[in-house]
């Protein structure tokens, strides 16, 4: 087959996102089963959908969805069969589709699309290029890939996934249906149900710990563990090291993005989300819910509150209350650092800098 006719093949099934050569497909499915797994409300109709697809290319078999008002323009002109939406633009649906009505859209759509591309089962058994070292315990349902590498007493739970290349270090044990990308190396560690290490990512290892003698620097043994717990996810080549001599724990529904740092002895808690690139120092405190954006840099030895926001790129040196929204470098309350960001716009503008040159600025 030439690259023109796989491309026409792929082009012919439509406008239905989740190509088939790459994810799993189910279906078709009915109305009822889209509605129930949206957990929404929809008019009872007769009528059966083959898959999700984004409103702008939709069609007829096809379930979409609209989570943000400034696509109103695309709702009203899809030519999708059903369309999740909030209450407040159910009339906003054209009536060649049927509403699929939720406060959530988002959570519902998710649903919907899992419903539609569900994460493929485990395959169980071990490949025979697999390395297992002495009493190794790997559960029968579990699918170990080609030439991983499993450490001597690691554990392996039931229908977790270990994809090619992966490295499971000596004693390490990893819960229930996990995933284990690709490339991932961990040690030192023990890993709840349900987590999902992308491709890349480096658990376990020893932290940034030494101390400067007269001679030079001085490691100091890094004796702590990285634990991680229920449904985490921590994305691809992102780090998470060891203890010095408290554990670095991660907390249960944690998020975090690709290429992020957690050093030695930091304390994550529950659904916290840090976005790519940002970094959280040695023995920090990360209390539930914090929300850290891309680039963020975070000191050591500090405590971040429940709840607190943390601003792309912010430098944050001290302690952070609880609920606060903080921004800038070094940190401060995000409206205060905004106020003093518009502050020197004006002041730079009136001294004439960053002004178009060649371009006349006075009388």
């Amino acid at each position: 087959m030439t690259h023109e006719a796989e491309f026409g093949e792929i082009a012919g099934s439509g406008g239905m996102a989740g190509d088939p050569r790459f994810f799993l497909r189910t279906g078709p499915h009915s109305l009822a089963a889209v509605v129930d797994a949206a957990q929404a409300e929809a008019p009872p109709r007769r009528l059966m959908f083959r898959g999700v697809a984004p409103l702008s290319v939709a069609e007829a078999a096809d379930v979409s969805f609209l989570d943000n008002r400034k696509y109103l323009s695309a709702l009203e002109s899809t030519r999708a069969g059903a369309v999740i939406v909030h209450p407040d633009f159910a009339d906003k649906v054209p009536t060649t589709a049927v509403p699929v009505v939720s406060s959530e859209v988002a959570a519902a759509w998710a649903r919907v699309a899992a419903l539609f591309h569900p994460l493929p089962p485990a395959v169980p058994g071990v490949h025979p290029t697999v390395v297992i070292g002495a009493e190794a315990q790997i559960d029968p349902t579990a699918e170990i890939g080609p030439l991983a590498v499993i450490g001597a007493r690691a554990v392996i739970g039931k229908r977790t996934r270990v994809a090619p290349f992966a490295l499971i270090g000596d004693g390490v044990v990893i819960g229930d249906d996990c995933r284990i990308g690709g490339h991932v190396s961990i040690s030192h560690a023990r890993i709840g149900d349900r987590v999902y290490l992308y491709p890349g990512a480096r658990i376990g290892q020893e932290g940034f710990g030494f101390t400067v003698t007269a001679e030079g620097f001085l490691t100091v043994p890094q004796l702590g563990l990285a634990i991680i717990h229920d449904d985490v996810e921590i994305g691809a080549n992102s780090t998470v090291d060891r203890g010095g001599l408290t554990d670095t724990i991660i907390g249960a529904g944690t998020r975090i993005d690709n290429l992020v740092q957690i050093a030695h002895g930091t304390q994550l808690g529950r659904c916290c989300v840090l976005a790519g690139q940002s970094g959280i120092a040695g023995s920090t405190i990360v209390e539930d819910f914090v929300l850290v954006g891309g680039q963020a840099a975070v000191a050591g030895h500090i405590t971040i509150g429940r709840g607190a926001k943390l601003a792309a790129r912010a430098g944050i040196m001290q302690d952070v209350p609880a609920g606060a929204e903080m921004g800038g470098t070094p940190g401060q309350p995000i409206r205060a650092w905004m106020r003093e960001v518009a502050w020197l716009r004006r002041v730079t503008r009136g001294q004439g800098w960053g002004k178009t040159p060649g371009k006349k600025t006075g009388p």
